[in-house]
């Protein structure tokens, strides 16, 4: 095994390997583990899902047909004389640091902090996001008294949305407010005022004016960045009503608006019960990509706003739940983004 540093960053690291064949598998993940013992075997593994992690195989390295190619599998399997090469980036601290990152406070007390989240904003540091989330934003504004109950990664952290989704989100400023908005996001409004307001804009009308999707939900069994309804998966309940019907350029229904209300909280729960009842949100290439053709149903304006809209047509409008420390009932909601509001008046001019 070779390895060099990286000209112009003494923390990065290239390895290059040679394949003997002698390792003992012929899986990538293991012959990595051979050659490079200063590597724990989950750093490997990440290295290789991450693409820092590139073959080139034995007839190119004697032909130089091809040049080496990142292989993204740990269990892709290698030959003896296959060169690997290794970028070993430098290890970012597990403890996030705060950042000058504007909010839209919505309101602000000791115990807690509830912001209206745009566009963009990652909620807490994850693999391919270090820095720039909603985290390293809480922690300059807070400071010290941030709650750490969530972990290092996740301090004041209550619940999530996703990084396109905007509206309202709380966060606890200290352990006995994070305990206590942890115990009402878990209930989800079964005994307490706990209440989650959506607001979502659909491809086609539903049969009915309002409804309620009740199906379990799991990680997908072959796309795990994806959710899916599976038998025996977790508990999960949307409600959802009819607000707005917008009809296409032939003047039959295209798309509706729909205020949807959470009874409980599963990873992507909305998007994926709306497409599984049939009526992917807007703009939803994960869950909606085959309603792309829908597209062309809308009249230019409309299809020109949603074009521009790059993100799924998702919006957390209400948030209500008790003070953790009066238990005083709270409500905020917030309108719709710029961009959500345009796509709205083009849908509604059918234009």
């Amino acid at each position: 095994m070779q390895g060099s540093a990286l000209k112009g960053s003494p923390s990065d690291q290239r390895l290059d390997i040679v394949v003997t064949g002698d390792e003992g598998s012929v899986r990538l993940d293991r012959v990595l583990a051979v050659h490079s013992p200063d590597l724990s075997r989950s750093r490997l593994k990440s290295l290789i899902l991450s693409g820092d992690v590139s073959i080139m195989k034995k007839a190119s390295v004697a032909e130089r047909t091809e040049g080496p190619a990142p292989v993204h599998d740990p269990a892709y399997h290698v030959v003896p004389g296959d060169t690997i090469t290794i970028h070993v980036p430098p290890a970012i601290s597990a403890k996030p640091q705060g950042e000058a990152i504007a909010l839209d406070i919505i309101y602000e007390d000791n115990d807690l902090i509830v912001i209206n989240k745009p566009k963009g904003l990652v909620v807490h540091p994850a693999a391919g996001h270090h820095a720039g989330t909603l985290v390293n934003a809480l922690i300059a504004h807070c400071g010290e008294s941030l709650s750490g109950i969530g972990g290092v990664c996740r301090p004041g952290i209550v619940h999530r949305l996703d990084k396109d989704t905007t509206g309202v989100m709380v966060a606890a400023k200290n352990d006995a407010a994070h305990r206590s908005l942890s115990a009402q996001f878990a209930d989800h409004g079964r005994t307490g005022a706990m209440r989650r307001g959506y607001l979502a804009f659909v491809w086609g009308l539903p049969n009915r004016a309002h409804g309620t999707v009740d199906a379990p939900i799991d990680r997908h069994p072959h796309a795990r960045e994806k959710m899916a309804v599976r038998a025996g998966g977790r508990e999960a309940i949307t409600h959802w009503e009819v607000r707005q019907v917008f009809n296409g350029r032939d003047g039959k229904p295209v798309a509706a608006l729909l205020a949807c209300q959470l009874a409980t909280g599963r990873t992507h729960q909305i998007r994926v019960h709306l497409a599984h009842a049939g009526h992917p949100l807007m703009g939803d290439d994960v869950y909606g990509p085959h309603f792309k053709t829908k597209a062309s149903h809308l009249g230019p304006r409309a299809a020109a706003a949603l074009s521009a809209l790059g993100r799924q047509a998702l919006h957390a409008s209400l948030l209500v739940l008790e003070h953790p420390r009066t238990e005083k009932v709270l409500r905020w909601e917030t309108g719709l983004p710029e961009d959500l509001s345009s796509l709205q008046t083009a849908l509604a001019a059918a234009e």
